[in-house]
């Protein structure tokens, strides 16, 4: 990965979101989110397509949902700028399980 391709993931805001969620949660189904985000289930999906094109998430299928995590060869100097992006941000709001992929 290259720094241009990290920043340009960066970018945008729900993207940036997205990440501190991950970073906290081990996996997370794109179900919980797009509840956490208060965002529309396509939007919070197109994103997630750019974070993984961009290597910075892996996804896993489970039946019909999709898991995110952060990506497990992220390199060193990448993982340190998303941990202190997740310093400056607010606090992410607490985990809501869907009752749907959680069956």
């Amino acid at each position: 990965m290259d720094p241009q391709t990290l920043f340009e993931a960066l970018a945008d805001p729900l993207r940036r979101r997205i990440l501190v969620f991950l970073l906290d949660e081990a996996e997370c189904c794109v179900c919980n989110l797009h509840q956490r985000l208060n965002a529309a289930q396509p939007k919070v999906s197109r994103h997630l397509a750019v974070l993984r094109e961009a290597r910075l998430v892996l996804a896993r299928r489970e039946g019909v949902w999709m898991h995110y995590r952060i990506h497990p060869e992220l390199p060193a100097w990448a993982l340190r700028i998303l941990w202190h992006m997740k310093d400056g941000m607010a606090p992410a709001l607490p985990a809501k399980t869907c009752g749907a992929c959680a069956a």
